[in-house]
């Protein structure tokens, strides 16, 4: 099996040689081999680079969006509509992928976080793990860099394959560390995609509670199955552009809307109570800003991936302007009573910009779904050996069976709110935190390999020693707070519901109709 998941390379030897010696010219003069190697290798990944940007984005994953491309060409007004609307591959898209997929649905469990943390604590560890989240995206950046350009070295074209994390680990650092990625960041993202099919059900309860939460489970079940026909996160240019414009839309309709209610009668402030509370809070902010375990697939969407860098950074930066007004003026305005709705909306009296706000979460979680599952479509399709497939219809058909382990623990599990702190805590802290930090040590701890490095240091962390102490940091910490004190608290949580509405239960959390 794992021999499958394995990549299939095109090696481009004679082509790419020969654009290479008409750009290099005298290279044979260069006085050392190591000189000759590493701007061969700049010269062929540059050149790479231009001629996807010059296919409109042809990363293909399965040669559908070559023959997009292709198509494109020809079409003049039809190539240009599409380049707008479907083939991303900007800086600038990246950035809207991040900030768009970094914070969904969590925005309206934010406010029930700030309940078991207090409002000072919940101000601190959003910015402390925004930051550490945008280190941690950064170092694999940085790896899958590194990757990319030893096998471009070896003149491998990527151009209709789509790299992904556990791929980078398996170059860099061999099988074991592919499966640890494998094992880790298949299951958070499957876990991801049942939080956010959790998410669709209960907000359309709080518009439309015809039916119960179990039942729309259903029904966005097989809604969000047609994700399976979007090729590639080149094709969420318009998508992500318009999921951010409905999560910034719903985090200023949250803080606007808390501020005109103003506090309820008797309202307190009282946490933290418990420890419990205090760590189950802190893991869904660790999973609100670990958010990137979609990077590698993100980057290699990117028509310069070397660019990415900084990106993740600045979406972090933006998302903070959302979540931390929202949560603050949800969390002063209801206080404790949050301890028991872990959705905002519940709180809030409905009127037309509620039910707007609700229908655009549902839309973005829509894409969020998309986000969360089309890394494991891909790595579905290497297993059955469909990933260079060239048409749409039949690697649609081939992951659909990947909806329906998603479709089925959403059902079981509908605890919208404790399932983020559980799956933050066991998952998120070891697929884009720990792993990270420890694979990038492992990689240039030999010295040859800090010689050769694509990407240096950033300025101001101390080098080579300071950046190795900073991932020591984050492995230290997000292992004893985020997956001890974090894991032990969201499981005591989730057991609890688990004990108090059931297995299956079918309408989590909603009020008594009368």
């Amino acid at each position: 099996m794992i021999r499958q998941l394995e990549p299939s390379y095109i090696v481009l030897e004679a082509e790419v040689s020969d654009h290479s010696n008409e750009l290099k010219g005298d290279r044979r003069k260069r006085p050392t081999r190591m000189a000759s190697e590493k701007v061969e290798t700049i010269v062929a990944g540059n050149y790479m680079e231009m001629e996807r940007a010059g296919n409109g984005g042809g990363e293909a994953g399965g040669g559908d969006e070559a023959v997009a491309a292709g198509a494109g060409r020809t079409g003049g007004g039809k190539a240009a509509l599409s380049s707008l609307f479907w083939h991303g591959g900007s800086a600038y898209d990246a950035w809207f992928s991040c900030a768009s997929n970094q914070v969904a649905q969590v925005l309206l469990t934010l406010p029930y976080s700030f309940s078991q943390l207090g409002m000072a604590s919940g101000i601190v560890f959003q910015l402390f793990y925004g930051l550490m989240g945008s280190w941690t995206a950064y170092l694999i950046s940085v790896l899958y860099v590194e990757y990319r350009t030893r096998k471009e070295r070896e003149k491998v074209d990527f151009r209709n394959h789509v790299i992904q994390w556990f791929e980078v680990l398996d170059g860099l650092l061999g099988k074991h560390w592919r499966n640890m990625g494998l094992f880790f960041n298949c299951t958070f993202l499957l876990f991801g995609s049942v939080i956010q099919l959790i998410a669709c059900a209960s907000n359309i309860y709080y518009i439309n509670n015809k039916y119960d939460k179990r039942t729309w489970t259903y029904i966005f079940g097989a809604c969000c199955a047609t994700t399976v026909f979007i090729p590639s996160f080149h094709n969420y240019r318009i998508w992500s552009f318009l999921g951010l414009l409905m999560t910034t839309y719903t985090a200023w309709y949250l803080t606007i809307a808390a501020i005109a209610h103003g506090q309820v009668e008797g309202v307190t402030h009282s946490g933290p109570k418990k420890m419990v509370l205090y760590f189950t809070g802190a893991t869904n902010i660790l999973y609100t800003f670990g958010g990137h375990a979609v990077t590698v697939e993100i980057m290699h969407a990117m028509w310069k991936p070397q660019k990415f860098k900084h990106i993740y950074l600045l979406a972090t930066l933006y998302v903070l302007t959302l979540t931390l007004p929202s949560a603050s003026a949800v969390y002063w305005a209801f206080g404790d009573t949050l301890l028991d709705h872990s959705n905002a909306f519940s709180l809030l009296p409905r009127t037309a910009f509620r039910d707007a706000a609700v229908v655009l979460m549902l839309i973005h979680q829509f894409i969020t779904f998309g986000f969360a599952c089309t890394p494991l479509y891909f790595v579905w399709e290497k297993l059955l050996g469909v990933h260079h497939e060239a048409s749409p219809a039949i690697r649609a058909a081939a992951r659909l069976p990947v909806v329906l382990p998603i479709w089925f623990l959403a059902v079981i599990f509908p605890f919208f709110g404790p399932i983020n702190s559980t799956v933050g805590a066991l998952l998120v802290s070891f697929t884009v935190y720990v792993i990270p930090a420890v694979a990038h040590v492992a990689v240039f701890a030999p010295a040859t390999a800090r010689e050769s490095a694509v990407e240096r240091p950033p300025r101001g962390v101390g080098g080579w020693a300071g950046m190795f102490a900073v991932n020591c940091f984050v492995v230290a910490w997000v292992l004893v707070v985020g997956f001890g004190f974090g894991g032990w608290a969201s499981t005591v949580n989730f057991v609890r519901q688990v004990d108090t509405f059931g297995l299956f239960t079918k309408c989590y959390q909603c009020p008594p109709k009368h």
